[in-house]
């Protein structure tokens, strides 16, 4: 017989993916508008962010809804806060992307520096992939696929690096374009934030279906 509550925690798993599916086209966006120098891309990117703004309130009030009228524990309990703390983290990506748009802009109004756009190109479709996975995790209950999307991270960190340290060669040698390093760079930092929340939202999932923690430096084996 199947109770209120997990009917109740089947819909916050639907908004959850509805809210990830606007961070996914929001980042997107961002990156084409950067690739293809197409400013009124990223307008769009704002528009998306009214939408994830609106979806972290709805989220939150149907997860406060359901704390106050089921009285979940254990594993119900661990759901609803994980959907709670996913929840934030979506927030963030939006915010995110939109940072990313802002350095888009500024980026475009300057001499293109085309060696970097490679990197941030990967960075993007990867950070997308974690965003997409995580989730998908989260619905299917499968922790062993997000301890894969944790691993994801390194090649994340691993490119922004390469950016920073590209960016800054770059720079040192053409003076002319130092601003538009430090736009890449910047864009690099919020990409390599954004799969951080993924992170967490991986780590959430490992919470929510075994009730161990992992985060700084828990053991997930």
């Amino acid at each position: 017989m199947e109770r209120a509550i997990d009917t109740q925690i089947e819909d916050l798993k639907k908004m959850i993916l509805l809210m990830g599916g606007h961070v996914e086209k929001s980042l997107a966006q961002a990156t084409l508008a950067l690739l293809s120098r197409d400013q009124s891309l990223f307008e769009e990117v704002h528009v998306i962010e009214k939408l994830i703004n609106e979806d972290h309130i709805k989220v939150d009030n149907a997860c406060m809804n359901v704390l106050a009228k089921q009285g979940p524990v254990a594993k119900d309990l661990r759901l609803i806060l994980s959907v709670i703390k996913i929840n934030n983290d979506l927030e963030r990506m939006g915010d995110q992307a939109v940072n990313i748009s802002y350095s888009g802009k500024d980026y475009l109004g300057r001499k293109p520096i085309q060696s970097q756009l490679n990197d941030i190109q990967k960075m993007s479709e990867i950070a997308g992939r974690m965003v997409k996975g995580s989730l998908d995790c989260f619905v299917r209950g499968d922790v062993e696929q997000a301890k894969k999307i944790l691993l994801m991270d390194d090649e994340i960190d691993g490119l922004k690096n390469k950016v920073f340290k590209d960016s800054v060669a770059h720079m040192k040698a053409h003076s002319d374009d130092v601003d538009a390093g430090l736009d890449l760079i910047l864009i690099a930092r919020n990409l390599e934030r954004l799969g951080d929340h993924a992170t967490n939202i991986a780590e959430d999932v490992i919470f929510a279906f075994t009730g161990k923690d992992i985060r700084h430096g828990g053991k997930f084996g």
